[in-house]
């Protein structure tokens, strides 16, 4: 069995390395975003997911589809998964300029977001960090935000809601920014990387593969 895969990339390179065939309920949560930027980093994240399943099962993207369907209201967002292949688990993220994919046999999760160096924001420290966890970032924004996408990460793997954030404690986790770092918490697998002043977390069963694209 093939290791979990992790896939990202600035949205642009995405777009020009990645091709593929978004659903009809995927094409029409596109149209709704008023911001062309926005619209790509949905499109870029959608395609990229199927790139990188197809590339852990050794198939073809366009074979495969992806579906989200919200358990609550029955709409086209939640959770995300394959169609043809459920027992992959597969995860998505974009921000501003960048997306990032997982997929793995087992649960999986994945986040990015932009952070800037200065003073962590105080109200989101009081609603993502335990005191420990509090303790360790300071009033560093950088090692906030790091926290704050590996506790979306444990959202994404459907293990953690974001009312209950307080209730995980990642203060044994390193504030490090690098390259690459794979980490372990409480057999979970962390990869983490940063792509300017982006920083991206995955959470899978076993150590994940990361592969960049573009430069």
């Amino acid at each position: 069995m093939r290791p979990p895969l992790a896939v990202a990339g600035h949205t642009d390179d995405v777009l020009d390395m990645v091709a593929g065939t978004l659903t009809e309920a995927e094409r029409e949560r596109a149209g709704r975003f008023t911001r062309k930027r926005d619209r790509l980093d949905f499109v870029a994240a959608h395609l990229l997911v199927r790139h990188c399943a197809a590339e852990l099962l050794g198939t073809r993207a366009c074979m495969l589809t992806v579906v989200q369907r919200c358990e609550g209201c029955g709409q086209a967002h939640g959770r995300p998964w394959l169609a043809e292949a459920p027992e992959v688990s597969i995860s998505l993220a974009h921000t501003s300029g960048y997306v990032c994919a997982v997929a793995g046999f087992g649960r999986v999760g994945v986040d990015a977001e932009h952070a800037t160096n200065g003073p962590a924001d105080e109200r989101l420290v009081e609603l993502a960090l335990t005191p420990a966890e509090a303790k360790l970032v300071g009033d560093d924004n950088r090692g906030l935000i790091r926290q704050w996408v590996r506790k979306e990460a444990l959202v994404k793997r459907g293990e953690l809601t974001l009312d209950r954030l307080r209730e995980v404690d990642l203060s044994a986790l390193p504030l490090v920014d690098g390259l690459s770092i794979p980490l372990e918490w409480q057999g979970r697998h962390f990869v983490e990387w940063t792509a300017g002043t982006v920083i991206a977390s995955a959470v899978t069963d076993e150590p994940a593969k990361l592969r960049l694209l573009g430069g």
